[in-house]
């Protein structure tokens, strides 16, 4: 079988390169340049640095001639920071691509594409009654769907990208979009998203404790993302279309940074559920913040404390049925962390999520 890849070079998309190559399968793939220093990038891979975006019709036809399935897992997720309208940012990177590409794939013969989405997908449709959470039966949702959708552009755009995907899928093509939660594990040489969580937490070292929402977060290892992948791709086509709830392991927020702060040196510390309300008077700085430097977040900072205090946890039944093994999620943390913290230190000369090369620097005090 023969897989053609946007992103081949990322942390998720060198996983599910890995684990196809280790099937026995081919893997052809573009992507961003520059290729990060040290990264695990099989060598087996056909590879292309280029954007995707800028290939006429004709060269994305050619290179997808001879291949069974598509793969996306490219764009970008709701922690990069965009000046203002932010879903046309998401809408460029994570949208419009498949909204192109899904025809191509069709026109040549391609049978099965798979889609990296985010599980805020499934948060939505558990809001809206379109879906029942087994490993949550109980816990209600504060916000309607369709709250959710007029308050979180990013929300909105991952399931306007479902949508998409959805409308190419009939009996010639099948596609499913993988809705994956937090992730942990590092690619050498690329820089972590956690950089966020640990200038967040460095705010409250001084304080005799951390304070903290009190729900929770479905979750797994880079690793594992590629196994979900590369099951997907190789399953036999004609399902038309499937969204799946992505994770194998379910951690309250205090369960989670009590990894965190040992990994930081910090084992033991006092960690303190917060209400809901609390976290929101914190939020007016926040939005100050955003506006001082023309910043929209895709996740409406004032909603983001109710969304913070559930448990969205997964059921990990569907994932292991993609042939996902277990793992080491603790060290998966501690990894994430390390690197984090030497790429806020500026120790490190690490490629950002859209390949922009970040400067070496000196060490911060």
């Amino acid at each position: 079988m023969k897989i053609f890849m946007i992103g081949g070079t990322g942390l998720l998309g060198c996983e599910a390169a890995i684990e196809l190559i280790k099937m026995g399968h081919q893997v052809k793939s573009v992507a961003l340049p520059p290729l990060p220093q040290g990264a695990p990038i099989p060598k087996e891979m056909e590879l292309e640095f280029k954007d995707i975006n800028k290939c006429s019709d004709a060269e994305v036809e050619e290179m997808l001639k001879g291949c069974d399935v598509f793969m996306y897992a490219a764009g970008v997720d709701e922690r990069k920071e965009c000046p203002p309208p932010v879903y046309e940012v998401y809408k460029k990177f994570n949208n419009d691509p498949l909204e192109r590409l899904l025809p191509i794939c069709k026109k040549v013969g391609v049978k099965n594409a798979v889609v990296c989405g985010s599980y805020f997908s499934y948060m939505y449709k558990l809001a809206a009654g379109l879906a029942k959470n087994p490993a949550n039966p109980k816990q209600k949702i504060k916000y309607t769907g369709e709250e959710f959708l007029s308050h979180n552009p990013y929300i909105k755009s991952r399931i306007e990208q479902e949508k998409i995907v959805e409308k190419f899928c009939d009996d010639t093509f099948s596609a499913s979009v993988l809705e994956l939660p937090y992730i942990f594990g590092v690619q050498p040489g690329r820089r972590p998203v956690w950089t966020i969580l640990i200038d967040q937490l460095a705010r409250m070292d001084k304080l005799p404790f951390t304070l903290y929402p009190a729900g929770g977060t479905a979750m797994l290892t880079c690793n594992q993302v590629g196994q979900a992948l590369a099951g997907a791709a190789v399953q036999k086509p004609g399902y038309g279309f499937r969204a799946i709830p992505i994770g194998m392991y379910n951690l309250t927020w205090k369960e989670f940074l009590a990894i965190v702060y040992d990994a930081r040196g910090m084992a033991g510390r006092k960690i303190i559920s917060i209400a809901p309300w609390m976290m929101k008077l914190g939020m007016g700085s926040v939005q100050k913040d955003y506006d001082k430097r023309n910043i929209e977040s895709g996740m409406d900072p004032f909603q983001l404390p109710y969304t913070m205090d559930y448990n969205l946890f997964i059921d990990p039944t569907e994932t292991k049925g993609l042939g996902v093994k277990d793992a080491d999620i603790k060290q998966a943390i501690f990894d994430s962390i390390d690197l984090s913290i030497k790429a806020v230190q500026g120790n490190v000369q690490l490629v950002g999520m859209m390949g922009e090369v970040e400067k070496k620097e000196e060490k911060k005090n």
